[in-house]
This record gives structure tokens, sequence and C-alpha cells, in this order.
């Protein structure tokens, strides 16, 4: 099977919402698997298949202290989603203050788009 790229790979971890929530429990610090299984009607097998696709996209290691495998939040991957995404910040900023400005001014001069619809609107009767 052909390896994933690293961001293909943490957005695929991230698509799951129980896998998400282990991660917003690992924020809060270490959990075994145990702890991190208590919220989930989820058996221990399952949400260990989990915590293995969360290794594989490099988002927690699994740690060891004698008969315990405590895992650990490595948020470094989610750098690559917050570069990723900020690429698109300024095109989405730019539309909604073009958008606030259109809203402001249909405000201001409230007559000013009506006539525009009916030439738009096909279903209109004319």
């Amino acid at each position: 099977m052909a390896e994933q790229d690293p961001l293909s790979a943490t957005f695929a971890a991230l698509a799951d919402p129980t896998r998400r929530a282990i991660l917003a429990r690992l924020a809060l610090g270490e959990a075994t698997v145990t702890e991190l299984a208590a919220p989930f009607d989820m058996s221990l097998p399952g949400i260990s298949k989990h915590l293995k696709v969360l290794q594989r996209a490099g988002l927690i290691e699994q740690g060891r202290q004698a008969q315990w495998r405590p895992c650990r939040l490595k948020p470094e991957p989610l750098r690559g989603v917050a570069d990723w995404v900020s690429q698109y910040r300024r095109h989405w900023e730019e539309s909604f203050e073009r958008l606030d400005a259109y809203l402001r001014e249909l405000q201001d001069n409230p007559k000013q788009g009506e006539g525009d619809d009916d030439a738009r609107d096909p279903n209109r009767p004319r």
C-alpha cells in the first residue's frame, strides 16, 4: 500500500469524531487506554484501533511505565494542518469583508437592490 503524505494522514485521523475526542482528552495530559476508553461505548480493541490511526498519523505516542502504556499528545502534525488552512484564511476574510460591505450598503440604501432581482428571477411572472 502506498504511504500517505503527512497532511493526508493527519486529516484522515482527524476525520473521526472519536479520534478528535481522544485528542481533546490528551490535550489535558497523558492517559491510559482504559482512561481514554471510559467515555465511549466501545470495546478496548475498538479504542486501540483508533489509537493506532492516531499513532500512524504521528498525533500521539505511547510510552511504557511498568505495566501501563500511557498515551500522550504529539501536536506537531497539527501545525501542518494549521499552516495549510491559513493559506485560505486571507481569502475567507476578504470574502467576509466584501459581504459585510454589501450588507451595510443594503442597510443604508434598502431600495438599491430591489430592481435587480426582477431581471434575474426566471420564475417571476411578467
